[in-house]
């Protein structure tokens, strides 16, 4: 899953960010409207966790922009403001959830999930596929009942893989979904990771590899 964390309070935006990385997400971080704009006009985003009030752009118009391009995207609004009215406000203008601040990350990471299975093919909290079971939540990994220990990155590639039902999945879709803006694209780490990921996952290979096209389970 893809995440954007929009938050002006630049210690709390990182630790958001943090957090989420280790639950296996690929979050891409900005501190204000403006530099908001720009980064859903360039990548694809599962769940934009959004400040309302932030510099530059308002929160508010950065998520009406999101519903007037028709994007996917979910959106988790955040407010230091606890009041009904605002939260209504908020969720008349596109949002799909609201959080008051302070939150519990736990809490956070609840709907942040929640909402990445909103997709237009709605799926299951537990995946499963292949003799291979994936718990998004709980961030565990079965292959034929017996549990697997993969790592955060490996988890996102093979939930993305889990996902997509059997289609094939390019390598550049993998690197979008599973790793941030900062990864270098000419990188081989891609097929290190599904190399890595298929010999845990052991035998006989669960993951196919389409030549010229990408990945599927």
């Amino acid at each position: 899953m893809r995440v954007l964390v929009v938050e002006d309070e630049q210690l709390l935006a990182d630790a958001v960010a943090t957090g989420l990385r280790r639950e296996a997400m690929a979050v891409d971080v900005v501190y204000d409207g403006a530099a908001a704009l720009e980064r859903i006009g360039v990548n694809d985003y599962d769940v934009v966790v959004l400040d309302r009030d932030l510099p530059l752009v308002h929160g508010d118009d950065v998520c009406r922009r999101i519903v007037e391009l028709g994007m996917p995207t979910r959106v988790l609004m955040l407010t230091a403001s606890g009041d009904v009215s605002d939260r209504v406000e908020g969720l008349e203008i596109g949002a799909d959830d609201y959080l008051p601040k302070p939150f519990a990350f736990s809490e956070l990471i609840a709907r942040v999930r929640a909402l990445g299975r909103r997709t237009s093919v709605p799926l299951p909290p537990v995946l499963e596929r292949a003799g291979i079971k994936l718990d998004p939540n709980r961030r565990e990994v079965f292959r034929d009942g017996k549990e697997v220990q993969v790592a955060p990155k490996e988890f996102a590639v093979l939930e993305v893989l889990m996902r997509s039902e059997g289609a094939v999945v390019s390598a550049e879709q993998l690197l979008e979904k599973a790793w941030d803006e900062n990864t270098d694209p000419f990188t081989n780490v891609v097929r290190v990771t599904v190399m890595t990921l298929r010999r845990k996952l052991g035998e006989p290979p669960v993951i196919v590899t389409v030549p010229g096209s990408g990945y599927r389970i």
